[in-house]
């Protein structure tokens, strides 16, 4: 059987929009797309325009970026009439989603800096909102991902730019399909494509079905009204199937009846985005006059008060202060965002609750964020027995049920209890199974020597101080952490959490940090910060510490210190805090200090957050991929400390690593069963460290087989062999990229040594660099779009840096090492990604100027001077090749450093000499920002 053709799948797509409802339409280019939208819009406003007036709306529809076109198609557009009234068009109906207008076209081109022809576009009332792009059989759905990033690059934005208004991609090989939301090519990843699922989470894979049930014209209308969110920092976010699900289950729930509710979606699933939806959606009903988005202080970050206040301007304070939440409630504001601190005080307060009474028989709908933490007290009673024709809706990622609920004086409690019935459920093993988070590498370290005769004793089963709390034992872990972070961290990459039981231990841990630190063993920038007395929990003073940061000083008398030494040691941290970042924190704003620190250790400005439980539940960070834990956890409060780690970001980032110095392994399978099922451990952590050994060799046979020595590579004879290895040798680097993060990895464990594994490496990143010069040349490659994930070969630590040592090395080696040691650095230029751009200039200045140098300490300097010439030379290069005004083109490129922006066709245009003619625009412009680009990556990227 042949491999099916794209043609063919193209063929069975438009004839299966057709059968579900879709008007085909014949649109060969820009003109007949105009032209074709002109009527449509006609048809959809019951009006008619004359040429003018459509001038006028066309002219409109040009303006802006993806972004501003997105909130241009939710809007009305006005124009002027011809007889001076003004007109309005909607150009999208989204009250009423299924009353539009609904077409299918496909092999439209257009032409801008290159000429493209797009696959299969889905018309709405005349505009280009859905793009199909499809592959054969067999190719990676990747290769459809990249080539619509060429087209946004090349032509989406030509002419009107009418295909910017494109709200959905839809990529597939006919076997896998996914869809995706329009933002700009820097925003995109292909992370963020998703498989659509039915209702019990089973994917839908295949084009044909997927075609039924998502581009079904009232559902593919439905999610571009309802379910695409314009986030605040500019971009689209579409939901995935489960959020729609959830959302749809609330929406419903609250219009059929006055029924409790909760979501149980795993954490790192976008719980918040979902329940921001179903707050957005319930606040358009009629009978619910307000809803209340309610979380916990410690939740209340910049960010959330950003994404809300976006929607609905002023909805949310993050103030202490109660009033505004009095005035909130009294006034017409329909949707009020608040902690869960204010809210009590609002109605348990006496000169509030007299504002607040009106609402009480009122139908509020609340939507309880994390539920599992703010619900099990008194606080939940009091709002229920006060609001008490309220609805109420909860959000988590880890239920409280029998096994681990824990008793108070209100009794055991679970979340079904408070909120009744579960109205859809995605835990992690959906989650992990969609890509949607990462899978846990565990090691469990040894880290108590045990009598001979005392064989089968658990860690967690030692309490005592003496044995958990020993120096030497405390200095053994941070040894470890120093001597393996970077291992974990990919380099500092990512950064890290390390939870310890109580703060005492935090207090010890901290300062062996400090000490080994000043004493010149590491360079990891460790801050604390943890919760110092339990009496000062008022609303407002610290009202967003969590309960149970109290909970070890009533199980573990170890645990219980003198606050006001606590207090004073914190005071000492925050100081050390203060000098590292040029901050003035203290614990009399701990609220600041603990904002504070949780942007910095986003920003990855701290290596390790040392903490006791704060940050361990609620805290989303991507760029942290690693917890160190010497604490007993168990149940939602193991997975939530877990669940830190394990969200989804690059190739690089391939699993949350868990450094365990208990033996937590008991307690982790418990957990993985109760929020899962037994059979879920392997789908939840990685394998082995000898099950990815197996898999290495295995990725090694096949490269061998295509490729048998690296010099092979070169006789490769055909682009369909070259893919073949670089599809192979991609593999053995992903991973080897997991092997990497395992404390034992070392290359003699493996069937291929670390030369002939680099050597491979510098062949493969050759294709790369051929296919990236002749992609310039607009030469049509099957390599083209293929992903090399270069991500997994930048090493941090490799760079202009690194090399000057080597160097420096290199001038005071005897003659007969000198030819080794100028191979060995050749051979690295070769084969890190972000040096290969620099290798010609650097065997320059080794040729032609280290050999003049008297000092080896001069090496750097000379460098420094070389390098300040050869730059110079090569802009001046580009300005004379290019015929363009040297000092703009210098100052072009100082403002794309500066900004990290591209500089867009007006501002490289504004830089030539000769202004090109409009038809030459596009392509000369494209061609100067690629060289400006390759001066960067040469002369600038990676010289740190």
């Amino acid at each position: 059987m042949t491999t099916q053709p794209e043609y063919i799948l193209e063929e069975n797509l438009v004839e299966q929009l057709q059968d579900l409802g879709y008007e085909k339409v014949i649109i060969k280019d820009e003109d007949q797309l105009v032209s074709n939208l002109k009527g449509q819009l006609e048809k959809h406003n019951r009006t008619t325009f004359s040429d003018a007036e459509f001038k006028q709306i066309l002219n409109q529809l040009s303006k802006g970026n993806i972004y501003e076109k997105a909130k241009t198609l939710r809007d009305r557009i006005t124009y002027p009439k011809d007889n001076g009234e003004t007109g309005y068009v909607e150009l999208i109906n989204q009250v009423h989603w299924c009353k539009n207008q609904y077409q299918v076209t496909h092999q439209v081109t257009m032409e801008g800096s290159y000429k493209n022809r797009y696959d299969v576009t889905i018309l709405i009332n005349g505009l280009p909102l859905v793009q199909v792009e499809l592959k054969k059989r067999g190719l990676e759905m990747k290769e459809a991902f990249n080539q619509i990033n060429r087209y946004e690059r090349h032509s989406f934005g030509s002419g009107s730019g009418l295909f910017q208004y494109v709200q959905l991609f839809v990529i597939s090989n006919g076997v896998n399909t996914k869809y995706f939301a329009n933002n700009p090519v820097k925003a995109r990843s292909f992370k963020q494509t998703f498989f659509w699922a039915d209702r019990e989470n089973n994917i839908i894979t295949q084009l044909s079905e997927f075609a039924k049930e998502f581009l079904e014209p009232c559902h593919l209308s439905k999610m571009i009204t309802k379910y695409i969110v314009l986030n605040t920092s500019n971009i689209l976010m579409v939901l995935r199937p489960y959020q729609y699900y959830a959302t749809e289950a609330i929406v419903e729930r609250v219009k059929n009846s006055n029924k409790f509710g909760y979501i149980w979606h795993t954490t790192g699933s976008g719980k918040t985005l979902t329940s921001f939806k179903a707050a957005q959606i319930l606040t358009n009903l009629e009978d619910v006059p307000k809803v209340v988005f309610v979380v916990d202080r410690k939740d209340l970050d910049y960010q959330t008060i950003k994404e809300f206040n976006s929607f609905s301007e002023g909805s949310i304070d993050a103030t202490d202060n109660t009033s505004t939440l009095v005035k909130q409630l009294s006034d017409d504001t329909k949707l009020i965002v608040t902690t869960i601190q204010k809210l009590n005080t609002a109605i348990s307060k006496p000169k509030h609750m007299a504002k607040v009474d009106q609402l009480k028989n009122e139908r509020i709908v609340f939507i309880f964020d994390e539920c599992h933490r703010s619900q099990f007290g008194d606080t939940h009673n009091a709002i229920k027995t006060y609001f008490g024709n309220a609805q109420m809706f909860g959000f988590t990622g880890t239920p409280i049920f029998a096994d681990n609920s824990t008793k108070n004086k209100l009794g055991r409690r679970t979340t079904k209890d408070l909120f009744e019935e579960c109205l859809h459920k995605y835990v992690i093993t959906d989650a992990i199974r969609d890509r949607n988070v990462l899978k846990f590498s565990i090691e469990y370290m040894n880290t108590v020597k045990l009598k001979e005769e005392v064989v089968d004793l658990k860690v967690e089963d030692i309490n005592t101080a003496e044995v958990l709390e020993a120096p030497e034992r405390l200095e053994n872990n941070v040894d470890f952490i120093i001597n393996n972070h970077n291992r974990k961290t990919h380099n500092k990459r990512y950064t890290a959490i390390f939870c310890v039981q109580n703060v005492k231990t935090l207090i010890t841990y901290y300062e062996l940090f400090q000490a080994k630190k000043v004493s010149g063993e590491h360079d990891l920038k460790v801050a604390t910060i943890y919760s110092y007395q339990a009496n000062q929990l008022d609303e407002d003073a610290m009202g967003f510490i969590p309960d149970e940061d109290f909970e070890d000083l009533e199980k573990d008398p170890s645990s219980r210190y003198d606050t006001k030494h606590t207090r004073d040691k914190l005071d000492e941290y925050i100081s050390d805090y203060n000098q590292m970042f040029k901050t003035n924190y203290s614990t009399n704003a701990f609220y600041s200090y603990y904002k504070d620190i949780g942007k910095r250790v986003k920003n990855r400005e701290v290596d390790i957050l040392l903490v006791v439980n704060m940050f361990l539940t609620g805290f989303d960070s991507k760029l942290l991929n690693t917890i160190y834990v010497d604490k007993n956890l168990k149940y939602h409060g193991l997975i939530q400390a877990y669940s830190r780690t394990n969200r989804i970001l690059d190739e690089v980032k391939s699993q949350g690593n868990v450094v365990a110095f208990r033996n937590l392994k008991e307690a982790t399978d418990e957990a993985i069963t109760l929020f899962s099922n037994k059979e879920a451990i392997e789908e939840i952590v990685v394998q082995p460290y000898e099950d990815y050994i197996e898999k290495f060799d295995e990725a090694v046979e096949r490269v061998k087989a295509i490729a048998p020595t690296f010099d092979s590579v070169n006789d490769l004879v055909s682009e369909a062999e070259e893919l073949e290895f670089v599809k192979a040798f991609r593999e053995l680097m992903r991973v080897k990229n997991v092997l990497g993060t395992f404390t034992e990895f070392s290359f003699e464990d493996l069937g291929m040594d670390e030369q002939t594994f680099e050597n491979y490496k510098s062949k493969y990143l050759d294709l790369y660099d051929i296919i990236k010069s002749e992609t310039q040349k607009e030469k049509v490659s099957i390599l083209n779009d293929i992903d090399f994930e270069l991500e997994l070969i930048r090493r941090d630590e490799i760079n202009v840096t690194y090399i000057l040592t080597l160097l420096a090395k290199l001038h005071d080696s005897a003659p007969k090492e000198q030819e080794e040691q100028r191979k060995a650095i050749s051979d690295i230029l070769a084969s890190e990604s972000q040096l290969r751009s620099k290798k010609e200039l650097i065997e320059k200045f080794i040729a032609e100027n280290l050999p003049l140098i008297t000092d080896s300490e001069l090496v750097a300097n000379e460098f420094e001077s070389f390098w300040t010439v050869e730059k110079k030379k090569a802009i001046m290069n580009l300005a004379k090749e290019e015929n363009l005004d040297y000092q703009k083109l210098v100052d072009l490129v100082s403002n794309y450093l500066f900004t990290e922006k591209e500089p867009l066709r007006d501002e490289i245009i504004a830089v030539m000499n000769e202004r090109p003619s409009l038809r030459d625009r596009a392509t000369l412009s494209e061609r100067i920002l690629g060289k400006v680009k390759g001066f960067v990556e040469t002369f600038i990227d990676g010289m740190g």
